[in-house]
């Protein structure tokens, strides 16, 4: 497997980001962007995604993982960070990556990643693959969901009337706040609560996979009404579930083998007809 640390120049800064290739350039099976989840879950992430994109090159994919503006070695710092930055930082690595390989494009998103990655995909003119790991399919649900970390730390200090609007009110001033150690910018609050996970209109093909620690659960009722509405609506899309932490989210770095292996397996398989 071939690997290479390096840093993308933009309009704004630099872009941290690390290739994986296969080592044998007969062996391509497809270009692979990598767009993150969200705050502390990219951290909780690294490790697999790390995992997986080595799989992936060393199945014959060629593998690009960017931090995006504001995230780990990138340029700025997160309270920079607006959901139009973020969606140009998607649309630039999938631009330098097919500069380098003409195989078939796969943006794979993760969480609030597959936000990103299904609104990059509507707005580039041409075929895109999707992958998704566990996606969120409303922004303005998980923002109101990482707000409440907020809300809940307002409550253990004792202050626990009115922490949801005072927060909301700041945004709407044009005010950052801060949650969990993390500067949220009214831009990016903005941007992602809009956001919503829409039937993808220039994609090939998307593998649709969530993870749940109980061996006997099924999809979740999001999964199924997106699956069953883009199936309806014509768009090739396949949902499935494999077995294993919550990793984006335990308290310790954590694995999901089943994962890897699911990913790679659903890339691989041939489209039916």
């Amino acid at each position: 497997m071939a690997f290479e640390a390096f840093f993308l120049p933009t309009a704004a800064g630099h872009r941290f980001a690390l290739l994986h290739g296969p080592n044998a350039p007969t062996k391509h099976c497809g270009a692979v962007v990598y767009v993150p989840p969200f705050a502390e879950e990219l951290n909780k992430s690294r490790r697999m995604a790390a995992l997986q994109a080595r799989a992936m090159a060393t199945a014959g994919y060629t593998v690009l993982q960017m931090d995006l503006l504001g995230c780990g070695d990138s340029s700025a710092d997160f309270g920079d960070a607006t959901w139009e930055a973020w969606l140009a930082d998607v649309e630039l690595a999938c631009d330098w990556l097919q500069q380098q390989t003409a195989a078939p494009l796969w943006l794979w998103g993760q969480r609030t990643g597959c936000l990103l990655a299904n609104e990059a995909a509507n707005r580039m003119g041409r075929p895109v693959n999707l992958l998704f790991w566990q996606p969120v399919v409303s922004g303005k649900q998980f923002l109101q969901q990482f707000l409440r970390l907020k809300m809940a730390a307002g409550i253990l200090g004792g202050e626990s009337k009115g922490v949801m609007e005072r927060l909301r009110k700041q945004l709407q001033e044009g005010e950052p706040v801060e949650v969990a150690g993390y500067l949220l910018s009214p831009a990016l609050a903005a941007g992602l609560e809009k956001a919503e996970l829409l039937l993808p209109h220039r994609s090939g093909r998307v593998e649709w996979i969530e993870i749940s620690s109980r061996p006997d659960a099924s999809l979740s009722p999001a999964a199924l009404a997106r699956l069953t509405q883009w199936q309806a609506a014509g768009q090739y899309v396949r949902g499935s579930l494999v077995n294993g932490p919550a990793f984006w989210q335990t308290n310790e770095i954590s694995e999901c083998p089943a994962l890897l292996d699911a990913s790679l397996r659903a890339m691989s398989e041939a489209v039916a007809p």
